[in-house]
């Protein structure tokens, strides 16, 4: 099964894509990357930038299933509702796609990642790296999370 992991967020978006068959000891990823969408440019032309970019890892992998984080209510609500609308752009070009979907808290990836449903970041980026074959030297917090976000999806579909 191969499972696209997103992270949301509209200035960078964590993007994983893990697979893992019968037999394997422990879950591959094939693809991670912090896609950045540049702050100079209208809004709406950085939420195109993201369907367009979930559509060419789509085609690219051909997930079955999308694990995507929910939000957390904030403080700031103008950062909350852009990412928002960036997660729906996800939503939307994965729906669109066939995929099924599957959203976890963040306490249910610190779970599932740490053990623990108030792990920190640290523990979880820790805990990635443990669980999964990753080279160290490249990965962003964005692709971490990513990668914890699709991790749980298997965990959890088990």
């Amino acid at each position: 099964m191969k499972i696209l992991g997103i992270d949301p967020g509209f200035e960078r978006l964590g993007v994983a894509v893990l697979e893992k068959n019968k037999g394997d000891k422990k879950e591959k990823v094939l693809f991670s990357e912090c896609f950045k969408t540049s702050a100079k440019l209208d809004f709406n032309e950085r939420l195109l930038l993201i369907g367009e970019e979930v559509d060419r890892v789509i085609k690219k992998f051909k997930p079955e299933v999308l694990s995507i984080e929910t939000l957390f209510l904030t403080t700031n609500q103008k950062t909350v509702m852009h990412v928002a609308e960036a997660r729906g752009v996800v939503v939307y070009e994965t729906t669109r796609a066939g995929l099924k979907i599957f959203e976890a808290s963040p306490p249910q990836i610190k779970t599932a990642t740490t053990g623990y449903g108030k792990a920190s970041k640290e523990q979880i980026i820790k805990m990635v790296k443990i669980l999964v074959d990753i080279d160290n030297s490249k990965k962003s917090d964005d692709e971490l999370d990513a990668i914890a976000i699709a991790l749980t999806a298997f965990a959890c579909l088990r």
